[in-house]
């Protein structure tokens, strides 16, 4: 990937306190992995921002090297990369998500 791509991406990551990398949009996701993913954070009751990877091919293919994760949703919260759906939905369920999300976007 090229440094410009890689400066954005670092800008989008480390400019929101939680971000989604999705296929689709927060109001319309367009895979079911991404649309439950998205669910949790609406749940949480939290302010997230969505960045449809399928808008753009280059971000979708860099997406997977700055992450080291080959699959979509990827979640970022606090500039941290957190995982994808089923990491995302076992942190939930076991209740280790909303405290750091909270954590997160108050501080």
């Amino acid at each position: 990937m090229d440094a410009a791509l890689k400066e954005k991406i670092d800008e989008t990551v480390r400019g929101q306190k939680v971000v989604l990398f999705v296929k689709g949009t927060k109001s319309f996701p367009q895979c079911g992995f991404s649309g439950a993913v998205i669910e949790v954070f609406k749940q949480l009751g939290v302010p997230f921002e969505c960045v449809n990877i399928l808008a753009d091919a280059e971000l979708r293919q860099a997406m997977k090297e700055y992450s080291s994760w080959p699959t979509f949703p990827q979640v970022y919260v606090a500039g941290e990369f957190i995982g994808g759906a089923d990491i995302v939905r076992e942190m939930h369920e076991k209740g280790e998500l909303e405290p750091m999300v909270k954590k997160a976007v108050t501080s």
